[in-house]
């Protein structure tokens, strides 16, 4: 051996494992032979066929395929073919074809060979011979659909799968063919084949569910299950095949993913009564609704299930739930109609006398206080009902504490600071390390603030950093920075007691007030430093009576201006939630989702805007 092969063969030892990587689908031979020059032959032979020296690479390989034809077969294929040897790739081809009788994938290498040289008919014997010689088990079909595939001949690759459909009633390919379809752009079959697998099993919906999410990708608003190609042709099938219920649990699900709730409702409804079930799909579309505030749908699914008698096993609960759902209707609108309030009282009032005695009170009594207290300025109706509650003995005292809190709320809407104070304690001494004891504490400290007891207030923000629960830290936090960074350096308070009060006012419902409020800070106090804070509460105000513009103005400001201070999170997330939920402008929403993301990434937002994110996407995501 040379010189300069002995230096090579020096590299090769060094770098033969990343050699070893490459995209070439050749191993070395299972019995490593111990002759030293024959392992020599073997790694230059790699290293010429990896530089494209195939001449080379092909003196050593001749040598090396006679010895292990099946070991060295592919690399020394793949060498001939590249300097058009095409006779020695023909003979050591039909040899492989001759050893491997099973293996009619060779077949396609031998049409290559032909292909090459022009001799289309010989070529597509091979093709042929390859599809009549197939032999009915697994590992065969699927070399040679793939053997056709790898030559982009996708026709052929289907042909195998069909071929195979005619001789097995237990045809389980589908998603192979899919596959295929996607290679040749062809969507609606794909889909087609997709939901053939559905309808042969029922058993398949969630991989069909994801396959179909992978297959239709992410692009934008119609990418992934929301595509409307699939939903098409998923139509088309429930007329063709209507006594099959997969299909429309398929389309429902479609539907959720697509917001349509409307939709969902006519054919869950429909499902519902073929199937003659107990209401269950309905009674959980309705909370789906709700909890996307479609409110109109969610009362067509409670009053559903309240049409189905009260033997029904969801009639208590679509009751209670309709009523909810009621609530939210009327009290999250900016057009609040008084009488359509004080109906709804009423109503809540029949149904809490009814079901005093029942678990479905408490509820019940949620809604009719908040609805008296916050929308009817009816306080002590509202202070009234509490008190009585609070002292119906056997209650749990976490629930009573629960009231408690809501009872001193309102007494804080009232102006009553010292009453609203004393529960709060109350709650904070009963519940002292335990979540609703640090939620009346802050509360507590909030009650100081809006006072202008900044000093109080900040030291009990402080202590409440270390919360048990995140949501009270990340308050308290927030609370304790707005006052160090109001009076930290410029002793005077007045701008912050202004700020105090015009908080005081939105959680009285008094917006504009408030902004007046809000706006004489900068008037009279030029330097102040609550420019961004002012831009929070302007914003927060704004977004409850549905001036989106001017919320999303407010918003921008925040991360123009002051993007690392303290509010930049939150304003980049609610921005991002005012274009998903109140302008339906879905691009703007994903984009702004996305900024939470990379902007914010150790934000609390960060899980809910990851998850908006990929729905926005396209995502498959579970109900």
């Amino acid at each position: 051996m040379s010189a300069k092969q002995n230096i090579l063969l020096s590299f090769l030892v060094c770098f033969m494992p990343v050699l070893m990587q490459s995209q070439i689908e050749i191993t070395m031979p299972e019995n490593t032979p111990t002759n030293k020059e024959e392992k020599d032959n073997q790694k230059l032979a790699f290293y010429y066929f990896e530089q494209k020296e195939y001449d080379k690479a092909n003196s050593l390989l001749n040598g090396l395929h006679d010895k292990n034809p099946d070991a060295w077969y592919g690399m020394y294929f793949k060498s001939l073919i590249a300097v058009s040897d095409y006779a020695k790739a023909e003979k050591i081809t039909k040899q492989k074809i001759k050893r491997s009788k099973n293996e009619v994938n060779w077949y396609v290498n031998l049409a290559k060979v032909y292909g090459l040289q022009h001799e289309e008919k010989k070529q597509k014997d091979c093709y042929e011979k390859a599809l009549k010689e197939m032999p009915m088990s697994s590992p065969y079909i699927e070399n040679l659909a793939q053997a056709f595939i790898d030559e982009k001949l996708y026709d052929y690759a289907l042909e195998v799968y069909d071929r195979v459909k005619k001789n097995n009633s237990n045809y389980t390919y589908y998603y192979n063919k899919a596959e295929i379809y996607k290679l040749k752009n062809d969507l609606p079959a794909m889909i087609n084949e997709y939901l053939d697998a559905l309808e042969f099993r029922d058993t398949e919906l969630q991989t069909v569910q994801i396959n179909l999410q992978n297959s239709l990708g992410y692009d934008d608003e119609n990418g992934g299950i929301k595509n409307p190609l699939l939903k098409q042709e998923l139509q088309k099938r429930i007329i063709k095949n209507p006594e099959k219920p997969i299909l429309i649990e398929f389309l429902i699900f479609i539907q959720k993913q697509q917001k349509d709730f409307n939709g969902a409702f006519i054919q869950s409804k429909a499902l519902d009564k073929r199937l003659k079930e107990t209401g269950q799909r309905i009674y959980e579309l309705g909370h789906t609704c709700y909890e996307n505030k479609d409110y109109v749908t969610a009362q067509k699914c409670f009053d559903y299930l309240l049409e189905k008698g009260q033997d029904s096993f969801f009639y208590e609960l679509a009751k209670i739930d309709g009523l909810h759902v009621n609530f939210l209707a009327l009290t999250e609108t900016t057009q609040v109609n008084t009488a359509l309030l004080l109906e709804l009282e009423q109503k809540l009032l029949t149904a809490y006398k009814k079901y005093e005695e029942s678990s479905y009170r408490s509820q019940i009594l949620k809604d009719l206080i908040q609805l008296q207290a916050y929308y009817l300025n009816k306080t002590t109706d509202a202070i009234r009902l509490l008190e009585s509650f609070i002292q119906i003995p056997g209650i749990e005292a976490i629930v009573r504490a629960e009231y408690k809190i809501m009872l001193a709320d309102i007494y804080l809407i009232k102006g009553e600071i010292w009453d609203a104070s004393l529960l709060y304690s109350q709650v904070e001494k009963d519940f002292k390390y335990e979540p609703i004891g640090q939620d009346a504490k802050f509360r507590n400290a909030k009650l100081s603030f809006y006072a202008g007891d900044f000093a109080w207030a900040k030291v009990q923000a402080d202590v409440l950093k270390g919360a048990t629960s995140k949501l009270i830290s990340n308050d308290a936090i927030d609370l304790s920075l707005v006052i160090s960074d109001a009076i930290g350096i410029d002793t005077n308070a007045a701008p912050l007691k202004l700020y105090a009060a015009a908080d005081l006012l939105i959680l009285q419902h008094r917006y504009q007030e408030a902004i007046i409020k809000l706006d004489s800070i900068n008037l009279l106090f030029s330097n102040n430093t609550l420019v961004d804070d002012i831009y929070y509460k302007k914003a927060d105000i704004f977004m409850k009576q549905a001036k989106y513009l001017d919320a999303e103005l407010m918003y921008k400001n925040i991360l123009d201006y002051f993007p690392t201070e303290l509010y930049g999170d939150d304003a980049q997330f609610k921005l991002a939630e005012l274009y998903d939920k109140s302008l339906n402008d879905k691009e703007k929403a994903k984009q702004a989702y996305e900024q939470v993301l990379l902007n914010y990434p150790g934000s609390t937002y960060a899980v809910e805007a990851r998850k908006r994110f990929r729905e926005l996407r396209g995502d498959v995501m579970r109900n």
